[in-house]
């Protein structure tokens, strides 16, 4: 599963602190990323941001470094004495050794390149400057089901396919009602929604999408297993109201909902 935006962004949050000011030794094990690595060994981060999936360090303000996980990529704290395998594509050394396994993207990019990549993203509701107006815009202009909008990253950056349902269910929302047919309220949900819960995400490095109210506790002390209300909860009962989850599978990936709270019809709310 690819990690989503409030992985990226907790991570981009901690190399910034690991790192700081001073200067990083880079090497590749695998030998894959060895050019990039050599020529980021020595600088100094001045700065790291996240963009919906995507990760972006640059160094001295010149190299950039674009880092996509993709499915079964992995950018792990280790000791700085840790021994490293033939798998790690790049390590960073700071204050901790950073291993950077099985990345969909690993690559040194220019500014252009940079800006190539960000003009086809939709907005992370996590970035400063990013508008409500953008996200309803592109809602507006799609006839796909919603729940196929909201894992379109020219949409909306960093919703992957936890959230999305959890969204959808929180919000009552049918996974398959058209982009186009959201009313002006139903797409401000989403955006706050998609805010409030990343920001969660980020600050306990995990999804919690369950409230206090329905779960007895607070997100930082939820049990795992009662921490989302529908997602991979197919045939088992919905946490408010006892009808069973369902599951579909739209374009090509899979979505639970609860057919009695997310209804297809607005009449039948």
């Amino acid at each position: 599963m690819v990690p989503e935006g409030h992985t990226i962004h907790r991570l981009s949050r901690d190399l910034r602190s690991d790192f700081g000011t001073n200067p990083v030794k880079a090497s590749s094990p695998q030998g894959r990323f060895h050019d990039g690595s050599v020529q980021i060994n020595g600088r100094t981060l001045s700065k790291s941001e996240a963009w919906g999936k995507h990760l972006f360090l640059s160094f001295d303000d010149e190299l950039i470094l674009h880092v996509h996980l993709g499915l079964i990529g992995k950018f792990r704290p280790h000791s700085i004495d840790s021994l490293t395998t033939d798998t790690v594509r790049l390590r960073l050394e700071g204050k901790q050794a950073w291993h950077l396994t099985g990345p969909q993207k690993c690559a040194l990019i220019s500014i252009d390149e940079f800006v190539n990549v960000t003009n086809g993203l939709g907005p992370d509701p996590l970035r400063r400057g990013t508008r409500l107006s953008h996200f309803a815009d592109n809602v507006a202009l799609r006839q796909t089901p919603i729940a196929v909008s909201l894992l379109d990253q020219s949409v909306i950056a960093g919703i992957g396919n936890v959230y999305r349902a959890e969204f959808l269910f929180i919000l009552g929302i049918h996974p398959e009602r058209p982009s186009c047919e959201l009313t002006d309220t139903e797409i401000r949900g989403l955006w706050e929604i998609a805010g409030t819960q990343l920001r969660q995400g980020v600050r306990l490095n995990r999804i919690v999408t369950v409230s206090r109210e329905d779960s007895g506790s607070v997100p930082g002390r939820v049990n795992p297993d009662d921490a989302l209300y529908v997602y991979k909860r197919e045939s088992q009962p919905c946490r408010r109201c006892g009808t069973d989850i369902r599951i579909t599978e739209l374009a090509g990936r899979k979505c639970w909902w609860c057919d009695r709270c997310q209804p297809r019809s607005l009449s039948a709310r």
